[in-house]
């Protein structure tokens, strides 16, 4: 039932829009998060699931958004957080209605962006890791232990990488040895992005989703992808022969997304704070954390269910990595065009 229900909001999410007729509460989304195992209170309360608009790409959400679409909450990650609030799009939190705020991690409340100006702007939600995510039957230890692999000649045509410029980046600088992009000189960007079109060469597909990476895997269509925790974390479940490589020489790329409140928006605050609750609770944070390989932004769930998903701490998972902070605002404008330049061959 799941890889039917999984198969379904992934053709749901080439069309765009997926929901029930009378929704109301309208949701930005990335594809896969309209699974109602995440929010069951919500669920229990309206007894149907909002109605959701999706995107692959911070960037093409932010373009869209800028031109008009209106939806209640989006949910983009940490760097579009910061060029959101810029723009003026968004209405700070009231967290005097979120019943757990209290559990939240500290950390990821106030996260350089979230909490600005007496206000907060956005609401921790999930995060994770982007890895090393490969074939153990098609792909040898050794080139597994190594990013270099990606740009190999002799994966051409066998990877895959996100349709995304933080994901993107984060593999471009960790190759060539940098793991803090607000840090790199404009030599040290040329050769992230020269990196980059070396990986162009092999690209199977730049994948937009989870559900398209997997089943790209799953066929060996693609041998090693720059993928998300869930992709490895459910593909393994299955039975595929598909592991999640953190400890490559390079490291791995860390991330943390949030939902955040629209201010021009499509008028459901009441229901957006209600869909808000349900995501932070224990049962929505097992399920994500055990069942999508995530981590949860509540304390209690990660003390809970962490160490078993193989969660330390967070310091302890953020060793040895990229983390995808909000880049400066002219270095984040020189990742989103350069990047559309290396896709389209140049």
């Amino acid at each position: 039932m799941k890889k039917i229900q999984r198969f379904l909001a992934a053709v749901l999410a080439i069309f765009g829009v997926v929901g029930t007729a009378n929704a109301e509460l309208i949701i930005f989304e990335w594809g896969g998060y309209e699974d109602e195992n995440f929010f069951p209170d919500y669920m229990a309360k309206y007894g149907k699931a909002p109605s959701y608009n999706f995107f692959s790409d911070e960037e093409e959400a932010f373009q869209k958004m800028r031109a008009g679409y209106k939806a209640d909450l989006h949910h983009p990650c940490s760097p579009s957080v910061v060029k959101l609030r810029d723009a003026g799009m968004l209405e700070p939190i009231d967290t005097s209605r979120l019943k757990n705020w209290d559990k939240v991690i500290p950390e990821m409340k106030n996260l350089d962006g979230f909490n600005t100006d007496g206000n907060q702007w956005a609401v921790p939600i999930d995060w994770g890791s982007t890895t090393m995510t490969y074939r153990t039957d098609l792909v040898s230890e050794a080139d597994a232990s190594t990013l270099q692999s990606f740009a190999d000649p002799k994966f051409a045509g066998k990877v895959s990488i996100p349709d995304n410029v933080d994901d993107a980046y984060a593999l471009g600088f960790l190759a060539i040895g940098v793991t803090n992009w607000n840090d790199a000189s404009d030599a040290e960007f040329k050769q992230a992005s020269d990196f980059l079109r070396k990986v162009h060469k092999n690209m199977r597909t730049y994948w937009a989703d989870g559900a398209e990476i997997r089943g790209l895997m799953q066929s060996g269509e693609v041998e090693i992808s720059w993928s998300w925790n869930e992709v490895a974390a459910i593909l393994e479940s299955e039975g595929v022969p598909v592991r999640s490589k953190e400890e490559t020489k390079e490291g791995k790329s860390t991330w943390l997304c949030a939902y955040v409140h629209i201010k021009d928006n499509a008028g459901n605050t009441d229901e957006a704070y209600d869909f808000l609750n349900a995501w932070l609770t224990e049962e929505s944070g097992a399920y994500i954390v055990n069942e999508w390989g995530y981590g949860h932004s509540l304390a209690p769930v990660m003390e809970k269910y962490g160490p078993d998903a193989g969660f330390g701490s967070l310091e302890s998972y953020a060793k040895n990595t990229l983390w995808q902070a909000p880049a400066a605002p002219a270095l984040r404008e020189k990742m989103i065009s350069e990047f559309e330049l290396i896709k389209a061959g140049f």
